[in-house]
């Protein structure tokens, strides 16, 4: 970002990275440090495999930053997008959808194994095609159904992730 960075809003991710995708929304850039925080935030041990792809792809980790915010930004079709991080960019459905979530929270939800086992949906992961985009809908689309009607997209997600947690402490309590 522009700006100093606000450590004590840094410090809770996804509220800062909400609102780098909200900037990125407004401006079509991403820095390369925000990226690689978003590539953390859900899949931390694979930061660096992502990182160092994208170097040898792109020249430097800040080009293919740059590249990757630009083809984004210049569609509005949410398929493009999904296709553009995995089939271009070489990204599994799960790392794609982390990015989607953070850029356009209004229509990603992330894919993960806590989601698909809460609404019982699961999406091949073999690379984009026009069968995991339907699956991808199907998924989400069971997400809004699951989650209370009155809350955001990203809440729904949230929620229902939370509610997988609360679910496995509570069977680790009793085990």
């Amino acid at each position: 970002m522009t700006h100093e960075t606000d450590y004590l809003r840094f410090y809770d991710t996804e509220a800062y990275l909400l609102d780098v995708g909200r900037s990125y929304r407004e401006s079509g850039t991403l820095t390369a440090a925000d990226f690689y925080m978003l590539l953390a935030w859900k899949a931390n041990r694979v930061k660096y495999r992502h990182r160092d792809r994208l170097k040898r792809r792109a020249g430097s980790f800040e080009a293919a930053v740059k590249t990757i915010a630009t083809e984004l930004h210049a569609t509005t079709d949410p398929r493009r997008r999904l296709q553009i991080l995995m089939q271009t960019w070489g990204f599994p459905l799960t790392t794609a959808t982390v990015i989607l979530t953070i850029l356009y929270p209004d229509e990603f939800i992330v894919y993960d194994y806590r989601l698909s086992q809460e609404v019982g949906q699961w999406c091949s992961e073999a690379g984009f095609s026009n069968q995991v985009w339907s699956e991808y809908e199907r998924f989400q689309a069971a997400v809004i159904s699951t989650a209370p009607r009155d809350l955001s997209l990203r809440d729904k997600d949230r929620f229902l992730t939370a509610r997988s947690i609360r679910t496995q402490i509570e069977r680790d309590c009793t085990a």
